[in-house]
């Protein structure tokens, strides 16, 4: 008896939670409401199917339960009834499958209006390729990546010299006009995933895979990886944003081609000699760094990291609110006029000899040694060299208390929470994995073994 009632307690609670939970599909904002129609049909028979059969279990429990004097009759086949059950089974799992396979037809089948683009995957970033004025994308592949090159496009494919190269992890697309993603892994497997459109599709190394949609409503909308691919899994964000084709089309205008990309003028170092004049009252003639000063050491550093925390500190996304030491760094990133006085400063501060840092900081190494493995050297590497492949920046031989101030930031919010930082954002996620000070201390501590 108390068993039959623990069953029928079950279906009912499991029926309320589903209509009362908060847990349900977001608005959609594409034109595969197929897809949802087909989750709902499974929806509705799998939760039929479940009620019947437990409150048919909680019945038979309470019916045929034990009794003195009863005795259970053995009936080893029973055909109407195997009949029956095969007959409602059949039609259950073809109800199912059948709106699957039409909306699976309709998947692969791409409309020959839709405009290509591609997406590129690799731990844990997101970046996207259009195709220029041709119409057309120029070849790629994984054997061709390199820092100046991280799509891998052929350089000596003409249809690629005026493809449209988008690394930052934010993509724009027309409302009302179907698209089809090219999808592409650097690394491990991924997942392309905007759950407002209902579609998604895993990157696999080696293969070009794709999907197609149609966005119906204008908005900004988050993109996932919906595969394990590492430790920053989690943190695998980008964003798409779905606009009038007039917005569109000045947005994608504003952005580089594979050509400009290539052709950049190399830095002028001697311009940046002059110009870091102004740097070296605080952060030493040789990029030492002053701890009196709150000066961390910027020698050693890589340039396409110096480059960008200049232009985070010029357009606020850097300094802001609680950051007192990084607001002073707002006045000085101001005096670099344009983006070439900027890859002139952070190309000469790269020739810098670079001398590790004297320890400042003590804590336990092999707990900081635990936690490095497991949290930073899959984006800092093992050595702490740090590589342009993660955009994740040298930590060994640096300023350890500036480590230490950094990481705490990352944790108060006071830094990687602008909407502009996208991996500082990352970072907020993995500095909340030190419980506190002590750890990061330790941490700090570990690094500076690796000098």
């Amino acid at each position: 008896m108390a068993l039959a009632v623990v069953i029928l307690l079950l279906v009912i609670g499991s029926v309320v939670f589903h209509f009362a939970s908060p847990w349900w599909f977001t608005d959609i904002a594409s034109d595969w409401g197929s897809i949802d129609f087909t989750i709902n049909v499974t929806f509705w028979i799998t939760g039929i199917v479940f009620v019947i059969l437990n409150l048919f279990l909680a019945y038979c429990v309470y019916k045929f339960r034990q009794k003195d004097g009863h005795k259970a009759v053995y009936e080893p086949e029973n055909h109407k009834l195997e009949t029956s059950l095969s007959v409602v089974t059949t039609i259950g799992v073809v109800a199912m499958l059948a709106p699957g396979l039409f909306v699976w037809a309709s998947f692969v089948t791409v409309p020959e209006t839709a405009t290509e683009y591609e997406v590129m995957g690799q731990q844990w970033q997101w970046a996207f390729r259009y195709p220029g004025a041709d119409g057309q994308l120029g070849f790629a592949e994984t054997a061709l990546v390199t820092e100046s090159n991280p799509f891998g496009v052929n350089l000596e494919d003409p249809r690629g010299q005026d493809d449209i190269i988008v690394t930052q992890p934010e993509m724009h697309l027309p409302v009302g006009k179907p698209v089809k993603a090219l999808l592409r892994s650097n690394d491990t497997l991924h997942n392309y995933t905007v759950p407002q459109f209902r579609v998604k599709m895993d990157l696999v190394p080696g293969l070009v895979s794709y999907l197609w949609f149609d966005p119906q409503k204008e908005g900004r909308y988050d993109i996932m990886c919906q595969e394990l691919c590492g430790i920053g899994h989690f943190i695998m964000r980008g964003a798409v944003v779905i606009e009038p084709q007039e917005d569109y089309d000045i947005w994608l205008a504003a952005q580089p081609t594979f050509a400009e990309t290539q052709s950049m003028a190399p830095a002028n170092i001697a311009a940046g000699q002059a110009a870091y004049a102004i740097c070296a009252s605080c952060h030493g003639a040789e990029g030492e760094g002053n701890i009196a000063l709150n000066s961390p050491k910027i020698a050693g550093q890589q340039a396409w990291y110096l480059e960008r925390q200049l232009n985070y500190f010029k357009n606020g996304v850097r300094g802001g609110p609680g950051d007192t030491n990084g607001a002073m760094m707002v006045g000085m990133a101001n005096t670099l006029v344009d983006d070439a006085a900027v890859r002139n400063m952070s190309a000469y501060i790269a020739t810098l000899q670079d001398t590790p840092s004297t320890p400042t900081i003590t804590g336990d190494v092999a707990n900081g040694a635990n936690i490095y493995d497991s949290n930073c050297a899959a984006c800092h590497l093992d050595s702490g060299d740090g590589t342009w492949y993660t955009d994740a920046p040298k930590l060994a031989g640096m300023s350890d208390w500036y480590f230490v101030t950094q990481i705490s930031n990352f944790r108060a919010g006071i830094r990687g929470l602008h909407r502009e930082d996208d991996y500082g954002e990352q970072m907020v996620s993995m500095a909340t994995a030190m419980s506190g000070l002590e750890e990061i201390e330790d941490v700090a501590a570990y690094i500076n073994t690796l000098q």
